[in-house]
């Protein structure tokens, strides 16, 4: 990995993913003082100044000289937001000698549009996760067949530092991970709290079933994460017939819970493909 102390950023946006990232890059050894972010809203640069300790401005040009200064730029806004954001950065681009890597984190937009809007071809799409914050996160890495390895190795050390990467070679693929894990938190946090109000129900207390569901997953995900056997397997070993796991997951198959996990994730995926077709024709 590179010398990530020596490493500077810009972000564009300062919300909820670029607070994970920063959060997670500054615990890996990227000075806050190398860290810079433009967004319009006062409380949330604030809060990065406050917290974070990074360099913050109102608006792209404001931040104009320390993005030259940068390595990597990470477009951390909105889809609904990227087109304007984009624009607004070409006229800032457009005055360097060398423009930098632009790393986007958006869902749903396409390297195609993003090259369109910002006049600029040095570019890699991710898809990371919010726990990027705890040095948890997964993140899903794209970019065309002719971007050159350092830049590719710039963006995986960045995604690293948070967290694992996948790389893939059909950019269709991105709106899959954003399905998958992109948005997959939401899922386990859903998970968690029906675990929860689950055991509430059955009469435990509040304290206990919230400790009892989150170290179950938790532990759970770890196991499997350790070990070179599938879930399936996993899931066998704790089932014996006719007891009370096994009681537990016929309600779940006859529920089809599998079939319905499949048709969240195919719905997230399409979505992901739809925003990119929405916010390419605006």
């Amino acid at each position: 990995m590179n010398n990530l102390s020596t490493l500077k950023i810009s972000f564009i946006g300062g919300g909820n993913m670029a607070s994970a990232l920063i959060g997670g890059l500054i615990k890996k050894g990227v000075a806050a003082k190398n860290i810079f972010v433009a967004d319009p809203y006062d409380q949330t640069r604030q809060r990065l100044e406050s917290e974070l300790s990074v360099i913050t401005a109102q608006n792209i040009k404001k931040l104009a000289a320390h993005i030259e200064s940068s390595d990597v730029i990470v477009m951390a806004v909105k889809p609904q937001q990227f087109k304007e954001a984009s624009l607004e950065l070409a006229e800032v681009l457009s005055t360097f000698n060398t423009k930098p890597l632009c790393l986007s984190v958006a869902a749903g937009i396409r390297t195609s549009d993003m090259a369109a809007w910002l006049g600029h071809t040095r570019l890699v799409r991710a898809m990371p996760n919010t726990p990027a914050l705890i040095s948890q996160g997964m993140t899903g890495l794209y970019t065309n067949a002719n971007t050159p390895k350092s830049d590719k190795e710039l963006a995986e050390n960045i995604c690293q530092a948070v967290g694992k990467v996948v790389w893939v070679d059909n950019e269709k693929q991105m709106d899959d991970i954003t399905a998958v894990s992109g948005s997959g938190p939401a899922y386990v946090f859903a998970f968690l709290e029906a675990l929860e109000n689950a055991g509430i129900a059955q009469g435990l207390t509040p304290a206990q079933a919230r400790l009892l569901a989150i170290q179950t997953v938790q532990g759970a995900a770890s196991l499997a994460a350790q070990s070179s056997e599938p879930p399936s397997i996993l899931r066998e070993k704790v089932t014996s017939k006719g007891g009370t796991t096994y009681a537990a997951l016929q309600v779940l198959e006859k529920e089809s819970w599998a079939e319905i996990m499949a048709k969240a994730i195919k719905a997230a995926s399409a979505r992901g493909a739809e925003m990119g077709d929405e916010f390419s024709r605006q």
